[in-house]
């Protein structure tokens, strides 16, 4: 089922690219083997990271990754909505054990752990009084007391009408429209979207973290962001980004300073038996 892209998402301008066929010229075809281990391990990360006073959209019966203060209450509420109930298991010793309180007069609920609390995140259900299901995974940490504000993706952002891809497309002229597609935001009729940033993870001086991808029957299409975390200038290439699976890679900022970020447009294609690259 397509997901729907959160608010927010990326912390940095996207590049000034043009949709359509202007990303062909930017998007190589890439044939000689990569250095595989930053992107793949930027594409196949398992955790996503977890940020305090987000703003989010949660699709019924769909997770919602916050983070949950480990010293202080954590606030969470509801866009025109309310919450009605809250489902989650009593653990057996206190060390991992947290407290989720209903406020009656808002409808928003607060969280609490306990002193000692070992648990590296907490997890429970809720039901709003709009009848919406949410699945809360939140990472804890932090001595602050945190705010998230979450509306209904379905509300606040009803579902777009897809692009419907052309039939026939060779692999690079397909590659340049999910570039295009992403960099916009937009659906695409036959792909996955996800838009849950995962934990950025470093390799030598180079922060890489997958902010999004589109994945379909032959191609996956991710968004990355790179930030230079050394002391000096970084010179980056196209060939370092993707495996040798690559279709398509488009770059844009090829010199980093120390502290630069920029993004990447990486497409692969997938495994005959439909799995991951």
């Amino acid at each position: 089922m397509t997901a729907h892209p959160q608010q927010d998402i990326c912390p940095m301008a996207l590049p000034d690219l043009t949709a359509g066929a202007g990303f062909a010229a930017r998007a190589r075809h890439v044939q000689h083997t990569l250095a595989a281990t930053m992107f793949s391990l930027g594409l196949l990360g398992l955790a996503s990271p977890a940020r305090a006073d987000q703003n989010l959209l949660a699709s019924d019966n769909g997770t919602v990754r916050c983070e949950a203060s480990l010293k202080d209450l954590t606030r969470i509420t509801l866009a025109n909505d309310q919450f009605a109930s809250i489902s989650k298991v009593q653990a057996g010793n206190a060390s991992e054990d947290f407290e989720v309180v209903n406020e009656p007069l808002r409808g928003d609920i607060y969280i609490s752990v306990g002193l000692g609390f070992s648990k590296s995140a907490i997890s429970f259900f809720a039901t709003t009084r709009k009848g919406y299901v949410y699945k809360f995974l939140c990472a804890v940490g932090g001595t602050d007391a945190k705010q998230v504000f979450i509306a209904n993706a379905d509300v606040a952002a009803p579902r777009p009408i897809s692009e419907e891809l052309p039939p026939g497309l060779s692999p690079q002229n397909e590659a340049a429209r999910l570039i295009a597609a992403l960099y916009a935001q937009r659906s695409v009729a036959g792909y996955d979207i996800d838009w849950h940033p995962l934990a950025p993870i470093a390799t030598g001086d180079v922060t890489v973290q997958r902010i999004g991808n589109y994945r379909g029957g032959r191609l996956t299409a991710t968004l990355l962001k790179l930030t230079n975390t050394g002391t000096k200038p970084l010179a980056l290439r196209e060939e370092d980004l993707g495996p040798t699976n690559a279709v398509a890679i488009s770059l844009a900022n090829f010199r980093l300073q120390p502290g630069d970020a920029t993004t990447a447009f990486v497409v692969v294609a997938r495994t005959s038996q439909g799995g991951r690259p």
